[in-house]
């Protein structure tokens, strides 16, 4: 999570609220406590956004 919000600018409710709506990519389930996000998608969102700008 700590890098996703460096590398996109948003909140971590952000996050969660952009998932929940279907505008951000959906996390990945890594243990039964921890999540997180391939950098592909992550990467590809920002790209999507720069290009919307």
């Amino acid at each position: 999570m700590p890098e996703v919000v460096t590398r996109t600018g948003l909140s971590r409710a952000s996050v969660y609220a952009l998932m929940s709506k279907g505008r951000f990519p959906k996390s990945i389930k890594l243990s039964e406590r921890a999540v997180g996000w391939r950098e592909s998608d992550v990467a590809a969102w920002i790209e999507s956004r720069q290009q919307a700008a």
